[in-house]
């Protein structure tokens, strides 16, 4: 792309938007002077390399998972054990005291939150993680920046260079016509898109939260300042940046202020700067918007946006084939075509930080013969552990009395019904939670796409109610699946008479399959199949490979003549266990919660 032609068409052409194009270019000049050597070898072997089959990441909190990052040198052993080749550290740049929506209130970019270390110290780690063929991920907050920025400070203190970095208004004249068409984030804990400021006299846009300040994008500045610190973080190493809120980042009176097209040209900027100083790096972007709308953040081939994308919808399609062991809704919604170009790739997840929003293809679901408002009370009642014969145990988060919408909280073993059947001592409870756990993640590590674990799934970690007595976020159900790590229980990680033994040895060999074949590039799509039963989730790679799930607690058979172009009447492999699978009258017998990957 034009660089220079897309920043001229955005910010106009008159004289103050040449001298920040002036500026930028200076910007982008004296990073590539002081890229380091082993980076620019780094970036020689391209930027291909998150199409690997050998990609598998883990996201954590560094002060959940080891304290800070002196600590976290001591842990990488473990991740490496595992079979990790990409770390996504969540929040760990300086936030604000106090409530900090969970680091994402950044209040300096370039400086580590000094609870966790410091930059040298990242540095450090990041070398480190380099040498045993791990990438390092870290969140980037391109909408809004904490109220308490470097940014703000500097306004504050008469400089002019960082006037308008912000959305701010003398009256509310301007705030009521966004209001009316600009959709709300956290109705409920955040209602409003903007705060008044007595002491500044002005209203300021707070989209997220109050203390949350959204910055003005409209401003060439904000631009320039933003794509400094990005490759500036580049140039210490960080491979991939997680682009946070995306869709929110333009603002305009008149629309949703999200979804923007100016939003698609900022990314398509920051891409093709990156491309010049730090060609190795990657974009991952988080929308957790239609499906429809996701796809267009990877750009095209020619104007790239995002490398990576958030498979929110994989996610919410698995936990609602384990609720209502029909797997339907899932075969015909990942079978659309949403146009997604070759090099983009899906993150490929059961569990996040986050919480669970029910999303789903209503005209689908209508297809099915489901009214799309009922289904969704189910998922969230199911989820929460209150629909009649529920094994998950989980939180509502962001509950309207009104309406009764919700969205979930609960760890992955906890919502697979581990934690339910631990506390009854019920043995065979505990089995079929372990199997749950496993089907799920054998399509996260089989489907195309990067699969990505949240620190202490690996291990079937449970709920952690104990943040109920944390005042500072006792409020935030999302903190009952964002527990410490138990490394206690993760010495049982070896031990086959163990739960945490049984889950991280199952995980461990899928990852280890993963890696030594190439049937998992994710540049090799899967294709569901309709197997015309509806327990039973399968989809093939190019004919090489098929994938079989049954999500009953129940044995299915499956019909091969479904699939008899991939080489039945026949005897197969499963990849997972050697063992080889035959048909019966062209019948394949599956075992409750079985999974095989065939070849």
């Amino acid at each position: 792309m034009d660089l220079k032609q897309n920043y001229y068409h955005l910010y106009g052409t008159n004289e103050l938007t040449e001298f920040r194009f002036r500026q930028l270019e200076e910007i982008i000049a004296k990073a590539k002077k002081e890229r380091p050597a082993a980076l620019k070898k780094q970036d020689a072997a391209g930027n291909d390399w998150y199409l690997s089959e050998k990609m598998a990441g883990m996201m954590l909190y560094v002060d959940r998972f080891s304290t800070d990052l002196y600590g976290f040198e001591k842990k990488i052993d473990y991740l490496a054990e595992l079979g990790i080749t990409y770390v996504h550290f969540m929040p760990l740049l300086k936030s604000r005291e106090g409530n900090n929506d969970g680091g994402y209130a950044v209040s300096d970019y370039l400086e580590v939150d000094k609870k966790l270390g410091d930059m040298k110290q990242l540095e450090k780690v990041v070398g480190l993680l380099k040498k045993r063929g791990i990438r390092t991920c870290i969140d980037f907050v391109l909408n809004h920046t904490a109220k308490e920025h470097v940014w703000v400070k500097e306004m504050e203190n008469g400089n002019h260079d960082y006037d308008n970095m912000y959305h701010m208004f003398d009256d509310d004249t301007v705030p009521k016509e966004y209001e009316k068409t600009m959709t709300e984030i956290f109705p409920e804990v955040a209602p409003k898109n903007f705060t008044y400021y007595p002491d500044l006299g002005k209203y300021v846009m707070t989209r997220f939260y109050e203390f949350q300040w959204d910055l003005n994008y409209a401003n060439p500045q904000v631009f320039n300042k933003i794509v400094e610190v990005l490759l500036t973080l580049a140039n210490k190493g960080i491979d991939i940046f997680r682009l946070d809120a995306i869709p929110y980042m333009w603002k305009e009176i008149g629309t949703s202020c999200m979804n923007h097209p100016n939003v698609h040209t900022l990314l398509r900027m920051m891409y093709c700067i990156v491309r010049e100083v730090a060609p190795s790096v990657i974009f991952l972007g988080e929308a957790i918007v239609e499906p429809h709308e996701i796809v267009k953040y990877f750009g095209t081939r020619d104007d790239k946006e995002c490398n990576v994308m958030y498979n929110a919808s994989l996610m919410v399609l698995l936990w609602n084939s384990l609720a209502t062991r029909d797997v339907r809704l899932m075969v015909q919604s990942l079978a659309k075509d949403y146009g997604v170009p070759p090099d983009g790739v899906w993150i490929n997840y059961a569990r996040c930080h986050d919480d669970i929003g029910w999303g789903f293809e209503n005209d689908i679901l209508r297809g099915l013969g489901l009214d799309p408002e009922a289904h969704k009370q189910f998922m969230i009642r199911f989820m929460e552990g209150r629909f009649p014969g529920s094994f998950a145990e989980g939180e509502l988060y962001e509950f309207n009395p009104v309406t009764l919408d919700a969205r979930n909280s609960g760890t992955f073993a906890s919502m697979c019904g581990l934690e339910q059947a631990l506390r009854e001592k019920h043995q065979y409870k505990i089995e079929q939670a372990v199997k749950r756990i496993l089907l799920l993640n054998s399509i996260i590590i089989s489907y195309t796409g990067i699969p990505l674990f949240y620190s202490g799934d690996e291990i079937g970690q449970l709920n952690d109610w104990s943040y109920k007595n944390d005042e500072s976020i006792a409020g935030d159900s999302r903190w009952l699946h964002r527990g410490k790590m138990d490394w206690e229980a993760a010495k049982k990680r070896y031990d086959p008479a163990a739960v945490q033994g049984q889950v991280f040895m199952g995980i461990k060999k899928m990852i280890s399959i993963r890696r030594s074949s190439p049937y998992f590039r994710s540049d090799i799509a899967s294709i569901p199949v309709d197997l015309g039963n509806p327990c039973v989730f399968g989809f093939h790679k190019e004919n090489k490979m098929m994938v079989l799930a049954n999500f009953s607690e129940r044995e299915q058979w499956v019909d091969a003549n479904r699939f008899s172009w991939f080489g039945l009447p026949g005897e197969m492999k499963d990849l997972l266990t050697g063992r080889p699978i035959r048909s019966y009258d062209n019948q394949i017998l599956l075992g409750p919660y079985e999974y095989v990957w065939l070849v």
